[in-house]
């Protein structure tokens, strides 16, 4: 019988937010590496210590190298102004990434938008399980689907990743300050 993993050695948050990164569904991962779907979802809840044969399988197919399970989460300091800046293909926004280096479990975006900035007028998803948006200033339309969601200064929207949608700025003469959350990290 299998002893759950020590406190020291948790990896199964690390391990779920690789598979669910990659898209992957419990089913995918115990058919690629031959171990039963039960045994993945108890290594990903820390209740299970697994063989190193089963650990570097699982690792594999999530493409993680082993290290990667056992290092601890780096602490990075991003000072105002100095995050790395990215485009994901927005118009009329300046977005930088605030969450730099390995990180996996979560994502975080600062985004400066002019009047009339948007993500495109086509929907879009994101490989991530969960995306959250906080208006920090200014106006933002969220839409999902067939529904727009208007946010002001000061509110939040929840939504999951995968949810087909765009955004844009919800003023066409005042700038909006947005951050993004998406866990687990794209």
């Amino acid at each position: 019988m299998s002893r759950p993993t020590p406190p020291e050695a948790r990896i199964g948050g690390r391990l779920r937010a690789a598979r669910q990164a990659r898209g992957l569904t419990l089913d995918q991962v115990a058919s690629a590496t031959e171990l039963t779907k039960g045994f993945i979802s108890r290594l990903e809840r820390d209740e299970v210590s697994p063989s190193v044969a089963s650990l570097v399988a699982v690792a594999g197919v999530l493409g993680l190298g082993m290290g990667e399970l056992f290092d601890p989460p780096a602490t990075q300091l991003v000072r105002a102004g100095t995050g790395t800046p990215i485009a994901f293909g927005g118009q009329r926004v300046h977005e930088t990434l605030l969450t730099p280096g390995p990180q996996r479990e979560l994502q975080v975006i600062h985004s400066d938008l002019a009047p009339g900035g948007t993500g495109g007028t086509d929907l879009y998803t994101l490989r991530s399980a969960v995306e959250f948006v906080y208006v920090v200033a200014g106006a933002l339309d969220v839409v999902l689907g067939d529904e727009t969601v208007s946010l002001s200064a000061g509110d939040a929207l929840t939504f999951p990743g995968r949810t087909p949608h765009t955004w844009r700025n919800g003023s066409d003469t005042a700038p909006a300050e947005v951050l993004w959350v998406l866990s687990p990290a794209p």
